[in-house]
């Protein structure tokens, strides 16, 4: 069965699944996100398996999962009208698909040089940042104590910076500075988050800002591992994090 295949029996059958959750009662349906999480790391890892092995490039099966999870629990957020959620599945099967594509880039790249490989690494870039904002909201959206939301956003979003970190280098050993990199990142991420419990901001908008906030960090990241952090790239990031700090700013609804 060539690959293509496989990517396209990926996407339907986790399609299905995800249509099937709405079915279940409302006690079930975050443990059937958690196990159709893992159907996602099952499936991605039998699309995946020729270019797979026992090093870093495990580190790409990371992303389809935590993108699963993370629009399953934003599902349960929306309206029940099916024209809500329709969409919400048909970008969820969509998005499927081209991680399968964008992971395989991944897993052959880094065994050699392929062309389509920055193309792969953008398209991977987009996806981690909606998969953090996806998660973002629903932390914060479950309103919880301020260690734990704290602590949520910093354990999740260190094995995303992690595959989002690798997927610049692609070495087949992961690197001592990619870790102490996404350890630094996923902490900050956390303090920004802490930040946010004291801001009277809404639920998108805080998400919005930790989302802008990984995009400064992963993009530097990216950029340094790639020995591309040149001042003008410093500069660009920065200007456009401060655009939405003072854009949130404005939008925050001060008083009593």
């Amino acid at each position: 069965m060539t690959k293509r295949k496989k990517f396209v029996i990926t996407s339907l059958l986790l399609s299905l699944g995800f249509v099937g959750i709405q079915y279940l009662e409302n006690p079930y349906r975050f443990v059937a996100i958690g196990v159709l999480g893992l159907a996602t790391l099952g499936l991605f890892f039998w699309s995946l398996l020729e270019g797979l092995g026992k090093n870093a490039t495990l580190l790409t099966l990371i992303l389809p999962a935590a993108f699963t999870v993370g629009v399953g629990i934003f599902w349960f957020l929306l309206p029940t009208s099916i024209f809500a959620r329709l969409p919400v599945v048909i970008f969820y099967g969509i998005g499927i698909y081209v991680l399968c594509l964008t992971t395989n880039i991944f897993t052959v790249g880094a065994i050699r040089t392929i062309a389509l490989l920055r193309a792969a690494r953008g398209v991977g870039f987009v996806l981690t940042l909606v998969t953090f904002f996806l998660v973002f909201d629903a932390i914060i959206s479950l309103r919880t104590s301020l260690p734990l939301t704290a602590l949520g956003v910093t354990l999740i979003s260190f094995p995303l910076f992690l595959q989002g970190l690798w997927s610049a280098s692609l070495e087949p050993r992961l690197e001592k500075e990619i870790l102490i990199s996404s350890a630094i990142s996923s902490l900050l991420v956390g303090e920004a988050a802490l930040a946010l419990y004291f801001w009277p901001v809404t639920v998108v908008v805080g998400s919005l800002f930790l989302t802008i906030s990984v995009y400064m960090l992963l993009g530097l990241g990216q950029a340094k591992i790639e020995g591309r952090l040149f001042p003008q790239t410093v500069r660009e990031y920065f200007i456009v994090g401060l655009l939405v700090f003072v854009g949130m700013f404005i939008a925050t609804r001060w008083g009593a």
